[in-house]
């Protein structure tokens, strides 16, 4: 088995999360694979970049998960770990970078969110994060 640690970010901007559909059609978060002695958190905020095009600030961890697949390409099974950080978009432009194979993305309410995700223990992150999100700047989002 191929183990590979990994980093993303749970991007929000105002009240709405960050979401990708990838070439198998499922709504995901920006992650990449962590590489040359990079940091899990310089990862995260330059795989959102390349993905999305959009600029964010890091707020903090909000933990770890992990998953198994097999690889297609590389004929055996690969496990990511993922270190995740809550990052809030410092405005709602974004861009589809297609020579990633995106398909679609946007930024979505989180109910509606939460309905798009494909994977549940994305999904527990994302309503974890927007707990912690709406916490720290609640007041902001209600001017």
């Amino acid at each position: 088995m191929l183990f590979r640690n990994c980093a993303g970010g749970v991007v929000f901007f105002d009240d709405k999360v960050l979401l990708l559909k990838n070439e198998k059609d499922q709504w995901v978060l920006p992650k990449g694979v962590i590489r040359d002695g990079n940091l899990s958190r310089d990862v995260a905020l330059t795989r959102v970049k390349e993905e999305t095009g959009v600029e964010a600030e890091i707020i903090s961890c909000v933990g770890e998960t992990c998953y198994e697949f097999f690889s297609m390409s590389r004929q055996k099974p690969v496990c990511n770990e993922i270190t995740w950080y809550l990052m809030r978009a410092l405005e709602d432009d974004y861009q589809l970078n297609e020579a990633l194979e995106f398909k679609e993305m946007g930024f979505y309410d989180i109910d509606e969110a939460l309905n798009m995700i494909t994977h549940n223990q994305d999904k527990s992150l994302v309503n974890l994060s927007y707990k912690r999100y709406k916490d720290m700047f609640v007041e902001e989002m209600m001017v």
